[in-house]
């Protein structure tokens, strides 16, 4: 399993093109990520393997085309979904299409996450605003991580 952590602060090129840093690349297997939207609006880098099995979680559950929330699933991360291919020096084309609906511009600065097992690609100034205003359900989440702990001990 790849592990993919870090907060790098990168430039989105004027041909819509991210550099992937060189300690992700080295940890990413393969040629392509997919693109997708995520959520708390930002986008998901994903393997296509990984990406294959959130797909198929999404897609092939019982009735999945009659359950409103699973449509909603598939429309939102699904379907915009594209693959990207690395270029030569380890950059991948942001579609426009995705990069607009989070509010990515061209030159402006942006974070990208190494989340685990994928990566997320934030509007800097989004990614700020979304840290100040989740502190406490952050601190709440550390709590309730204690109390996971002291209960395995």
């Amino acid at each position: 399993m790849v592990m993919l952590t870090g907060e790098f602060y990168t430039t989105i090129d004027d041909k819509g093109r991210i550099l992937i840093p060189s300690r992700l690349r080295s940890a990413l297997e393969g040629e392509a990520l997919y693109v997708t939207r995520g959520l708390e609006n930002c986008l998901w880098l994903m393997l296509p393997v990984d990406f294959e099995h959130l797909k198929n979680t999404i897609i092939s559950g019982p009735g999945a085309m009659f359950d409103r929330k699973l449509r909603i699933l598939q429309r939102g991360m699904i379907a915009p979904a594209q693959l990207c291919e690395f270029d030569k020096v380890g950059r991948i084309n942001i579609p426009s299409s995705l990069r607009e609906s989070v509010g990515l511009a061209l030159k402006e600065e942006s974070v990208l996450l190494g989340t685990g097992n994928y990566l997320e690609l934030w509007n800097k100034t989004e990614y700020e605003t979304y840290l100040k205003q989740s502190m406490g359900e952050f601190l709440d989440a550390a709590q309730s991580l204690s109390e996971m702990i002291r209960e395995d001990l």
